[in-house]
């Protein structure tokens, strides 16, 4: 069959087969329907009108929204997002003026567990006039949408657990379903079903087994634990086991099932985590349960026995695609491994699975058993290995859109490797690690290193992948390695922002740049459209952050907005500073350093202040405040204030109340060796 026969047919089933809002005007889902494909069949922005295309209004956001990675939902004319903390706004979508603000105060709640992810949020939901929140400490929160005040709260992470809500919850037939992130940490990942309108937990599916000794973990996951049970061996409960779903969750309104996207392991090393062997279920595995009930139906794993904190925590695309001549109801998945699969969505058969990107841990994908076919010695049993991609993976968490005009997938990608490796010393400290404690070094039994190795590592690539015939369309280059997520429209455009602040416009067909606008900030977050009084509009937040690419963008420096574009716009962009490489001026004398103490402090720094902060050669990126300018730093009283008190919590610093005054003098050594020196 050849592929403008393939693209008809897929047409003729979005026509008849229909999304779930396909005839809407506006985004009121995470991915706009159900089937999260994020096609607009909105057409007034078009490649013959977007020439015209220019700024409508801009919304500045506070100093502590940053890393901005949120889709915003229009509804009724009403633009609704989260920013760091998971503070919700609702916004005027035509005038952009504020209605209301909810601050969850994430900080006065969990406050240690902020050092955790950074207080990220992807999103959240919007069903039948309430808006679902996931807070960053846990707590899932019912909001009216039009005043925003709390109808109900609900905390869906026990105390003590190591788990953050990064992702955005999800809608259907009355329930609001979430997960949480921290695997890395240490814990062990589910996923929860609520009632929408009285926050009653109606069932819960765990995705790796616990310990055993403690018991079945309810009748929703009893079938599913048999099963996963079977592949661990050893104590791996004592590690968590891992496998949260921080993203990755579709819901298939046709078949009623409820797709989870699992995350990886914790620890990283299958030698320790389960010693005997084992393909470790549910671990980087995309699961379907049944959306009522929670009870799991069937599964298929990416990576068995998961050793590179590879996941398949990205989003999910369903669609009905003409395979051989037939229709087949799909799910599409590009998962951090590198690899684009298709998955019969009825029973997790594989259908295909070809290399998107530079992967060299397998050879291939046995279409007849489902499982990759593995380059040897890949888990570090003989030494350092070399492995594309790195665990930022081929594609993350960054939505990719399907378009039924087209027929293609437009994938952001990435392309970066890293050395993995173990030693004796490495599994001793990750044994004497206290799972559930606060210390915030990873219990991963595993480093890996990201190095550069190809000319073109460390950059991003937009792909338009058309999915039954499994290759590239078109590519288009990026410098930028972390780049945002896609939005494919019925006028034939693809938008994506770039780590550089370009926001573009690119021909869905060729690939060919046919708009810019240079947004003064790094751009991760995915922009919508939608409409109101005939009038079709694109939005989306800007705010750089969590990426280990920098481009220049600075906390303070570079301010975050949410900004909204029409055509013939004639709004102009507040004056915003040149991307910043420069190194902060100093705020006063550089006292002696003791090089002893500031040994102990790098090791204690890198375990999760560099995360934020940089360090050394790695700049704050946009992430938090740049050290090597702080006056903080220089005062032992003050950092002992923000760091062991938390006076800063509920602006998104961490609480650090284990730590000794010594060790904190050791840290503050550390942070002088790469400060700036007095001018």
């Amino acid at each position: 069959m050849t592929n403008s026969r393939n693209t008809l047919l897929a047409i003729c089933l979005w026509v008849t087969c229909g999304n779930a809002f396909a005839q809407t005007a506006d985004w009121p889902l995470y991915g706009l329907d159900s089937k999260e494909q994020r096609f607009s069949p909105l057409d007034q922005i078009s490649t013959d009108t977007v020439k015209t295309l220019g700024l409508d209004w801009s919304l500045d956001l506070p100093l502590e929204a940053r890393a901005l990675q949120a889709t915003p939902l229009a509804v009724d004319g009403v633009l609704y997002f989260t920013v760091a903390l998971n503070v919700a706004y609702a916004v005027d979508a035509v005038t952009g003026k504020v209605i209301w603000t909810f601050d969850p105060k994430s900080g006065a709640e969990r406050p240690r567990e902020l050092r955790l992810m950074n207080g990220v949020s992807r999103g959240l939901a919007y069903d039948k006039g309430r808006v679902f929140v996931a807070a960053t400490d846990g707590r899932l929160i019912a909001l009216d949408a039009k005043s925003g005040k709390p109808v109900w709260q609900v905390q869906t992470i026990a105390a003590g657990d190591r788990k953050q809500s990064t992702g955005a919850p999800r809608v259907f037939n009355g329930k609001v379903v979430v997960g949480n992130s921290g695997a890395d940490f240490g814990t062990r990942g589910y996923i929860t079903a609520y009632d929408q309108d009285t926050g009653k937990q109606l069932w819960r599916f765990f995705t790796v087994p616990g310990n055993p000794a403690d018991g079945p973990d309810g009748a929703a996951s009893d079938s599913a634990m048999t099963i996963a049970t079977k592949t661990w061996s050893g104590e791996w409960w004592r590690w968590g086991g891992g496998g949260t779903v921080w993203g990755g969750l579709t819901y298939d309104a046709e078949v009623n099932h409820l797709y989870s996207g699992v995350g990886n392991a914790a620890n990283y090393n299958p030698r320790l985590r389960s010693p005997g062997g084992g393909d470790n279920l549910f671990l980087a595995s995309i699961v379907a349960v049944d959306a009522d009930t929670g009870e799991y139906a069937w599964h298929y794993q990416v990576n068995p026995n998961e050793a590179w904190d590879f996941k398949a925590t990205a989003d999910m695309v369903l669609a009905d695609l003409a395979i051989d001549g037939a229709p087949r109801k799909v799910l599409m998945q590009a998962p951090t491994n590198g690899f684009f699969y298709v998955i019969d969505r009825t029973n997790g058969k594989v259908i295909s699975a070809e290399k998107i990107g530079k992967a060299n841990w397998a050879e291939r994908i046995d279409l007849e058993t489902g499982r990759p076919v593995e380059a040897p010695d890949i888990r570090y049993e003989k030494g350092p290995v070399t492995i594309w991609p790195s665990p930022w993976g081929v594609h993350n968490w960054h939505p990719m859109a399907w378009s039924p005009k087209t027929g293609l997938v437009y994938v952001p990608t990435m392309k970066l490797p890293a050395i993995y490796f173990t030693n004796p010393a490495i599994i001793e400290e990750a044994g004497q690690q206290v799972i559930g404690g606060r210390r915030v070094a990873l219990p991963i039994g595993a480093h890996y290193t990201p190095v550069e190795i190809d000319p073109d590592d460390g950059t991003g690539t937009l792909v338009a992948w058309d999915p039954v015939a499994q290759k590239a369309r078109w590519r288009v280059p990026q410098q930028s390695m972390v780049n945002g997520g896609t939005l494919a429209t019925a006028g034939g455009l693809v938008f994506q922002g770039h780590g550089d602040g370009a926001f573009v416009a690119y021909d869905a067909e060729t690939g060919a740049e046919l708009w810019k606008f240079q947004a003064g900030n790094g751009i991760v977050a995915p922009p919508i459209t939608f409409a109101v009084d005939g009038v079709q509009y694109v939005s989306l937040l800007v705010g750089y952050g969590n990426s280990p690419d920098d481009q220049g963008w600075r906390y303070g420096i570079h301010p975050s907005r949410l900004l909204t574009f029409k055509l013939n716009g004639k709004a102009q962009l507040p004056k915003t500073p040149a991307p910043h490489f420069d190194a902060p001026p100093s705020p006063g004398p550089l006292p002696a350093i003791d090089a002893a103490a500031a040994k102990r402090g790098e090791t204690l720094y890198s375990g999760g202040c560099g995360m934020c902060h940089g360090g050394g050669d790695r700049p704050a990126g946009g992430n938090g405040p740049d050290l090597r300018g702080s006056a903080i730093a220089r005062d032992f009283a003050a950092m002992r204030k923000v760091v062991k008190e938390g006076t800063l919590a509920l602006r998104g610093m961490p609480l650090y109340d284990e730590l000794t005054d010594e060790e904190l003098r050791d840290i503050q050594q550390y942070i002088w060796t790469f400060s700036s020196p007095t001018q």
